[in-house]
């Protein structure tokens, strides 16, 4: 069914790539995702009989370089997270293939996968979904790096006090169930359980969202902080072009489950091409200068 789908489609075509010829960390080739839909009988009978379908995520390619920060931005619905998703291997593709590191996924024996799994981490929305609610933090961190490495008691200890050190935490909050955690701190601890395993590639789906401004700068300073410190690569998915510009080198525009614009920030944000592009520029509520000045000195606080 796929391959009648990928010829009835012309609209994997992709803008402005900005694609670097250096081997990419990850590269999604052909990339798509479909699901089927309840159709009504007149609508069967149109098609053949067939159940309808459509395309979360049409034939799309996207390749992530080592060590870049990349906004995968768009509407609600425009295939961010099923791209997301398929990129941390949480959802199969329908079609295509991906390649870590030179190496297609496919080709990974069951060891090599294990590590790949280790290597790319998906922090989630909500963040307190990824905790058990009656498990304190440091227990539910835990059972997370059992199930990423080989390390003793000991180890797992070590690991986790310097995780939570890492993301700005006190070791006192180890000790707390995820109820007790404000919002800023709960997707501290979302991050800290993603650094667990080491990772080199960090996929976060609108993580600052549900997070008022003040805390947005925090986290996003946070996570500018981690990138350069560990080498981190990632890609940063949210509806809004504004946090993106904050933290992201190279822009990707989803529309309708297709790239419709890609290239360098300033670019994409300055110039854009798409007529698409231009109304979610549009839509954009702007914080004056001296506001954006003041949350930066409040966050180096």
């Amino acid at each position: 069914m796929i391959d009648e789908i990928s010829a009835a489609s012309s609209s994997g075509e992709q803008a402005g790539s900005g694609a670097s010829p250096a081997l990419p960390l990850l590269a999604l080739h052909r990339v798509a995702k479909v699901y089927p839909v309840a159709g009504t009988r007149l609508s069967r009978r149109l098609i053949g009989g067939a159940k309808p379908w459509r395309y979360a995520l049409q034939p799309t390619d996207l390749m992530l370089r080592s060590s870049e920060s990349v906004g995968l931005v768009g509407e609600s619905g425009s295939g961010k997270t099923t791209l997301a998703r398929i990129s941390a291997g949480l959802i199969p593709p329908d079609q295509g293939r991906l390649v870590w590191d030179g190496q297609p996924l496919e080709d990974l024996d069951r060891a090599s996968r294990r590590r790949w799994r280790a290597q790319v981490q998906y922090v989630f929305q909500d963040p307190r979904a990824a905790l058990n609610p009656r498990h304190r933090i440091r227990r539910s961190l835990a059972g997370t790096l059992r199930g990423l490495t080989r390390l003793n008691p000991d180890g797992r200890r070590l690991r986790i006090d310097q995780v939570i050190n890492q993301v700005g935490l006190g070791q006192d909050l180890l000790e707390r169930f995820p109820h007790q955690l404000s919002g800023g701190q709960a997707q501290r601890v979302a991050i800290a359980r993603a650094l667990l395993g080491q990772p080199r590639l960090l996929i976060l789906d609108e993580p600052v969202s549900a997070l008022d401004v003040s805390l947005q700068a925090q986290v996003l300073n946070l996570l500018a902080e981690l990138r350069k410190a560990l080498d981190l690569t990632l890609l940063f998915i949210s509806h809004d072009l504004a946090v993106v510009e904050r933290l992201c080198e190279r822009i990707v525009v989803l529309r309708d489950g297709g790239i419709v614009e890609q290239g360098p920030r300033d670019t994409v944000l300055k110039a854009p091409r798409n007529r698409y592009t231009r109304r979610l520029l549009a839509s954009v509520p702007r914080l004056p200068e001296t506001t954006l000045s003041s949350l930066d000195r409040l966050t180096r606080r």
